[in-house]
C-alpha cells in the first residue's frame, strides 16, 4: 500500500470519528436543555391554533358592538316616531279642547233673561225717548240679540226698528257690562196715531226667555211713531236716532 492511500484512509476514518461525535454532542444537548424538535413546534402551534375557537373575541365584539349600534338606532328611530305621534295628536288635541285659534270656545253664546237685567228710564232728551239699560248680572260674557223686541201693553207686533243705528257687530257684554237701546216712545208734533198709555213692557230673548222691564213711575205714551234702536255699547249713541 502506497503512502498517499494510507493518508487518505486515515483522514477518512478521523473524519468520521468527529462527525459522530458532533451527533453525540448534539443530542446530549437537547436531552439536556429540553428543546423540542421542530417537528414537536410545529405541531404544538398547530395544536394552540385549532384549539381557537372559529369567531376570535375580537371578532365576536365587533358583531356584538355592531348589532347594539343597530338595535340602539332602531329603539331610537322608534321612540322617535312615537314622540311624533304623541305631538301631532296629543297637542293638536289638547290645542283644540282649550278652544284656541279661533275655536268656537271663543265665540259667547246667547244672553238669557236669567242672565241679564234691563231697566228703563226717561231721557232727558230728545223728548219722548226711553233709554233701556241691559246689565250682564251672570259670570259668563253673552251677546244680546240685535235690537229690542219691545213689546208695550197689549201690543200685538214688535216695533220697527232704526236700520241707521246698526253696529258693525253684535253687542257682548262681560259680566257686569252693559249695553243701551233707546225707544222713540211717540211723534214729538203730534203726528202719531193710535196712541195709548201703559204701565208694562216686556223684552224677549233668543232663547225664548222674557225679561219684565219696569217702566217710570206713571208709564208711558206710545203711538205710531214707536221706534227702537239696536244694542249699542255707548248711551249716546243709543239715543242719537
Amino acid at each position: 500500500m502506497s503512502a498517499r492511500r494510507i493518508t487518505r484512509t486515515r483522514l477518512f476514518a478521523a473524519t468520521t470519528v468527529a462527525l459522530a461525535a458532533l451527533s453525540l454532542t448534539a443530542c446530549e444537548g437537547d436531552e439536556l436543555t429540553g428543546s423540542p424538535a421542530p417537528d414537536s413546534a410545529n405541531s404544538a402551534t398547530a395544536d394552540v391554533n385549532n384549539a381557537q375557537p372559529a369567531g376570535s373575541a375580537k371578532g365576536d365584539t365587533g358583531k356584538s358592538g355592531s348589532n347594539s349600534s343597530n338595535g340602539s338606532a332602531g329603539n331610537d328611530n322608534a321612540s322617535g316616531s312615537g314622540s311624533g305621534a304623541d305631538a301631532a295628536t296629543g297637542t293638536g288635541a289638547d290645542e283644540r279642547s282649550d278652544g284656541s285659534d279661533g275655536s268656537d270656545a271663543d265665540v259667547p253664546g246667547e244672553c238669557s233673561a236669567s242672565d241679564v237685567r234691563i231697566t228703563a228710564a226717561n231721557a232727558p232728551r230728545p223728548i219722548n225717548h226711553l233709554l233701556l239699560t241691559a246689565t250682564n248680572t251672570g259670570s259668563k260674557t253673552c251677546a244680546l240679540p240685535q235690537y229690542p223686541a219691545a213689546r208695550f201693553g197689549e201690543a200685538q207686533s214688535v216695533p220697527p226698528v232704526a236700520e241707521s243705528s246698526k253696529p258693525q257687530s253684535l253687542t257682548t257684554l262681560a259680566p257686569g257690562e252693559s249695553g243701551y237701546a233707546g225707544v222713540r216712545l211717540s211723534s214729538g208734533d203730534g203726528s202719531g196715531e193710535n196712541g195709548y198709555e201703559t204701565n208694562t213692557l216686556t223684552i224677549p230673548f233668543e232663547d225664548g226667555s222674557i225679561a219684565t222691564v219696569k217702566l217710570p213711575a206713571g208709564g208711558v205714551y206710545v203711538d205710531t211713531a214707536l221706534t227702537v234702536t239696536y244694542w249699542q255699547t255707548d248711551a249716546s249713541n243709543a239715543l242719537e236716532y
